[in-house]
């Protein structure tokens, strides 16, 4: 019996180890082209890019030679034979940094001057708003051959997403850089991880079959905003609080409570999600109309744009998807991946919110355990 036991152990162990032999470059199989803008876009072209494409981030380029790349990194674009660089990726622009400008007070806390000065404000140039959010401060590669783990440990810091060269000129590197030379690039991010990890599941073992608790993928901290929260308020406080997300919670009867700024979620009901991902359902004619409204009737309204329609299964910015902490890991990012969300609300047995789970508080849990599973083998 207990020889029995070890075979299979011996066996679990070696398929988790095929899986870890894994690189960057298998999960990029399906991946189409790279999605950019160019430096001189304005700020409503570049919404319109993102609503296009589906996305809510994409890379900027611009001519060789006149920039500083975020953090000061140097990722260009060159002719495949002759090696000329053609351009210069000098960061990339979020859906949050687009936001984050938005909110900017302009000297004037009166909502009609935000929504009046918005189409002004949609005409400057793209390159001048990166940086706004964390991520558009840096920018990375991931070589191909970068295996699983190194990638988990770049995810698992909160870096959502990274360019890959698919001919880099860089031999024997692996991992991440600020350095890099290619003819062509396409995008891994935390999802695209998830999802080749979720179709990799039986590979992993028993390490799906942990709670979020015990894993230590439960982030018990969580701001929320009211249902009394406007839109325009709410981005503030994603803008203030480096967030993309959070929940939408019944307001109490306490009249000190101030429906402009973030509240404690803990223990609060939850009745929706306010994402910097739900604007990229907005047009810029929509989003004139939008902005006074309160932040649960935004949702609403989006949730029923076809432009969230686009895939099966994806999550409407109305529906709340959560769980509880005793949820297994591999059913929360089953929850994820199939409804496209980056994080779970975690809500107590009165539905009460108690934290919430995120991709990076995943791929950083998943990771340690991987490593400790290696350790023992």
């Amino acid at each position: 019996m207990q020889q029995r036991k070890d075979e299979q152990e011996a066996t679990a162990a070696k398929t988790t180890l095929r899986l870890l032999e894994k690189t960057v470059k298998d999960m990029l199989v399906d991946q189409g082209r790279l999605v950019e803008v160019p430096y001189t876009a304005t700020l409503g072209d570049t919404m319109n890019a993102l609503v296009a494409n589906k996305v809510v981030a994409l890379p900027v380029a611009a001519p060789p030679g006149q920039w500083i790349g975020a953090s000061g990194s140097m990722i260009l674009e060159s002719d495949k034979q002759t090696g000329a660089v053609r351009k210069h990726y000098i960061g990339m622009v979020t859906m949050l940094d687009i936001v984050a400008y938005i909110a900017d007070d302009d000297g004037s806390n009166d909502q009609t001057t935000d929504v009046a000065n918005l189409e002004k404000k949609m005409m400057v140039p793209v390159s001048s708003i990166i940086g706004r959010s964390f991520e558009g401060l840096s920018l990375w590669t991931l070589n191909p051959n970068t295996n699983i783990l190194d990638c988990m440990e770049l995810f698992s810091k909160g870096i959502h997403r990274a360019l890959v060269p698919m001919d880099s000129q860089m031999e024997n590197i692996q991992g991440v850089e600020l350095v890099e030379s290619a003819s062509s690039y396409k995008m891994l991010t935390q999802m695209d991880l998830l999802k080749f990890l979720k179709d990799h599941a039986s590979e992993l073992g028993e390490i799906l079959s942990s709670s979020i608790k015990e894993i230590g993928c439960l982030n018990q901290n969580v701001y929320a905003i009211t249902d009394r929260t406007k839109v325009i308020d709410a981005i503030k406080c994603l803008r203030t609080a480096l967030l993309n997300a959070v929940p939408i919670v019944e307001s109490s009867n306490d009249f000190e409570e101030d429906h402009r700024q973030l509240v404690d979620g803990e223990g609060r009901k939850p009745i929706g999600t306010f994402s910097a991902t739900d604007l990229r359902g907005c047009h810029l004619s929509a989003l004139q109309t939008w902005l006074p409204l309160r932040a649960l009737e935004f949702t609403e309204l989006v949730s029923r744009s076809p432009l969230f329609a686009f895939k099966e299964g994806v999550s409407a910015p109305k529906e709340m998807v959560s769980c509880q902490p005793q949820a297994a890991l591999g059913e929360v990012i089953e929850k994820i991946v199939s409804k496209h969300v980056h994080r779970v609300w975690v809500v107590d047995e009165q539905g009460l919110l108690a934290g919430l789970v995120s991709l990076t508080d995943i791929v950083g849990a998943l990771r340690v355990s991987l490593l400790s599973k290696i350790d023992v083998m």
